[in-house]
């Protein structure tokens, strides 16, 4: 087993792989950006290297900086996470070529899946559905527009490289396409170094349904059930649930035999997923796989008891999977509302700055997997995602009514968040009813809004800051000392008080006589900076 593992990324998935080195008695290696150096994945790990500046190319990115990291604390292995270097072939074979083992599959194999058109091809071959499409590289404009007309509008153009909506775009008229299909090119370019794009025929509100998987180095493979992931906004998952609520089991299990012959097909090894739309017939096809640990394994882990993070990481040290596929019984119902820093009443834009105040939910049946401390600071470099709220329930009901009370435990101050607007989901008709696609958001939730409710629950909590304020300064002897006394964070600071003057301006300062710096008495003005 390895001694010393560099853990590649930040936020909460650093903080989850770091805690799964600890139990397993591993030393960690944080990696760092200069806006990182107080995050919470720094102070958890037993080491800490400072990578660069905030931007990513310069920092997480940066191959030779978290390779020279990894030299100079004497690791063995680098877990990658998910994201930045997590898909990159080049990354996963320069850690072997430089003597570290990489904590995913092979380098040969990330290559191959991670271009969708290879993968498209060879998964078709071994007999698992996929969706009709172009399968051809180097295809001029021209071919694009024929094959377009011939699979009927609307398309859907994706980037042969990458994930995560980079490089896609729905068509729904033929004036559209060269635009449509220029703009992806600049966006997959941009994003993956990759401008290939090809054309998939459009699904209309299909499901998105996963199926975890893990193999070891002896070919032992393993599916662990599915995840679904319909829920997204710009193509990003934003809840995920298992079981799904649409499969029978009939169903179930011939998409959990198709993701293994995906894995066998390739010769996988390590954690994966593979990924199926689910059309409104029933019929399912192969999407994609993702080589590494997903956003979304807490779900799985909720329902079969297994450890994803220790397994991918115990394959990747060459040991054989010590689990069975007849030992895998999932049991109960698990849902994950990831929490983003972003504007739910402004398209979801980013929001970034300050945790003023944090009170993460718990109690039975409830896992969060946070990132994120108060008084920390949100950078606009990275993806906006804090923390990752996991519940279980005996079913699917009790799961919901678990997830509504741990978004209504949640508290978070400084920015704006999704949690409203994910507890409100939790509500929707059609969520409860297990009626799931991936245009749920925009078909039932579209310009959500803060209920009235909520924003009175806002004024209510300011009205209580500032009853609070008001007390604090009764003791620094700014109001009448007979106003009503509660314990208030001043009276934590000892002896300091708030000071100041008519000017409305004050600052923290240190009494001596009860005369402010000027000589006049608190109560009789005066005072200033």
């Amino acid at each position: 087993m390895f001694e010393k593992v560099l853990v590649a990324n930040r936020g909460e998935i650093a903080v989850r792989v770091i805690r799964a080195l600890r139990e397993m008695d591993i030393k960690s290696v944080a990696v760092y950006s200069e806006v990182d150096r107080t995050a919470l994945h720094v102070q958890m790990a037993d080491q800490a290297v400072c990578l660069g500046p905030p931007e990513p190319v310069a920092s997480y990115l940066d191959q030779g900086s978290v390779l020279d990291a990894a030299k100079c604390t004497g690791a063995d292995a680098v877990h990658p996470g998910y994201g930045f270097l997590a898909e990159n072939p080049d990354f996963a074979k320069r850690c072997g070529e430089e003597g570290f083992v990489f904590i995913g599959p092979g380098h040969e194999e990330i290559r191959f899946l991670g271009n969708k058109l290879l993968s498209r091809e060879k998964v078709g071959k071994a007999g698992v559905p996929i969706i009709p499409g172009m399968v051809g590289r180097d295809l001029q404009i021209e071919d694009i527009f024929a094959e377009a007309a011939k699979m009927g509008f609307p398309v859907m153009i994706k980037a042969a490289s990458g994930g995560g909506g980079k490089g896609m775009r729905v068509v729904d008229r033929k004036e559209a396409l060269k635009e449509s299909l220029e703009g992806a090119m600049r966006e997959a370019g941009s994003a993956f170094g990759d401008s290939t794009v090809y054309l998939e025929k459009y699904l209309d509100q299909p499901r998105h349904i996963e199926f975890q998987v893990m193999a070891d180095l002896e070919g032992n493979v393993v599916h662990l059930f599915e995840r679904e992931c319909s829920i997204q906004r710009r193509h990003q998952k934003i809840v995920e649930e298992s079981p799904s609520t649409v499969l029978s089991q009939k169903k179930r299990d011939e998409m959990a035999e198709a993701a293994i012959e995906v894995v066998r097909a390739v010769g996988y090894r390590s954690a994966g997923t593979v990924e199926f739309l689910y059309d409104m017939d029933g019929n399912f096809y192969f999407l994609e796989v993702n080589t590494r640990i997903q956003v979304e394994h807490p779900v799985t882990e909720l329902i079969l008891g297994v450890d994803l993070v220790k397994e991918q990481i115990k394959v990747a040290a060459g040991l054989r999977l010590d689990i069975a596929q007849k030992d895998l019984k999932p049991r109960g119902h698990a849902i994950e509302c990831r929490i983003y820093a972003e504007d739910p009443e402004n398209d979801f834009l980013p929001s970034f700055g300050k945790i003023n105040f944090l009170s993460e939910p718990d109690g039975p049946g409830v896992r969060v997997d946070s990132g994120i401390a108060a008084g920390c600071e949100v950078p606009m470099h990275y993806d906006p995602i804090l923390s990752k709220v996991i519940v279980w329930g005996e079913d699917r009901d009790l799961a919901r009514q678990r997830m509504k009370r741990a978004l209504l435990e949640y508290r978070l101050e400084g920015i704006k968040t999704t949690i409203d607007f994910l507890r409100d989901l939790m509500d929707e008709p059609e969520f409860v009813k297990g009626n799931t696609t991936t245009s749920f958001i925009q078909n039932y939730l579209p310009g959500w809004k803060k209920s009235k409710v909520e924003k009175s629950r806002l004024r209510e909590a300011l009205i209580a800051a500032a009853l609070d304020a008001g007390r604090s300064l009764t003791q620094g002897g700014l109001l009448p000392p007979d106003a009503a006394r509660i314990e208030t964070p001043w009276d934590r600071l000892g002896s300091w008080r708030v000071i100041g003057g008519t000017t409305g301006k004050s600052r923290i300062g240190k009494p001596s006589t009860g005369k402010s710096d000027t000589g006049k008495s608190h109560n009789e003005g005066g005072g200033g900076e």
